[in-house]
């Protein structure tokens, strides 16, 4: 059966990217990259996956930075309502509105594999106020922010079903319970 995963790295208070969508504080932290919850393991797992638009245009800045190449060969849906660009020879839908539609096409597309929330936190929640997020993998990083775009904005309760320790992060994966 597809399940649907948030699958992310989060600060010690609880941000995904600081006030001005930054994550240089993700960059400079020790991770072994085959240790538990790896994102290998994790992306090897996955036939499609889904973002908000201030993550697809990270990525997009990002590579553009690095010269780095679109590094996703499956479907990627972006939530948006605004024109943006595509990215030559990659899978990308976008869509607005409701996410259940969309996670319909996203578990037919995944096939017999899983289906990952990108980011941001706000998508995440989305899905899981309509039912449709199976559980939260978090890498918490041992920084606070202070402020910045929260992990999960919304009151839910969650099930620790693994834990353990990667490099800095503590790792924590949740089944999601449902709303608070």
């Amino acid at each position: 059966m597809t399940r649907t995963t948030f699958y992310t790295a989060t600060t010690l208070d609880g941000f995904l990217a600081d006030e001005h969508d930054s994550l240089d504080w993700l960059f400079v932290q020790d991770i072994d990259e085959a240790g538990p919850m790896n994102y290998g393991e994790f992306i090897a797992g996955i036939g499609a996956m889904v973002m908000g638009r201030t993550t697809y245009e990270w990525v997009l800045a990002h590579n553009e930075r690095t010269g780095d190449p679109w590094a996703y060969d499956i479907p990627c849906w972006v939530f948006t309502h605004h024109e943006l660009p595509p990215v030559e020879g990659a899978d990308i839908r976008f869509a607005s509105g409701d996410v259940v539609a969309v996670h319909a096409a996203l578990v037919e597309a995944a096939g017999d594999r899983d289906v990952w929330v990108v980011g941001g936190g706000d998508l995440a929640a989305q899905f899981a106020e309509a039912g449709l997020l199976d559980e939260i993998m978090a890498q918490i990083a041992p920084v606070t922010l202070g402020a910045g775009r929260p992990v999960f904005p919304r009151p839910f309760d969650l099930r620790l079903t693994e834990l353990a320790r990667n490099g800095a992060f503590a790792c924590a994966r949740y089944d999601v319970v449902g709303p608070r």
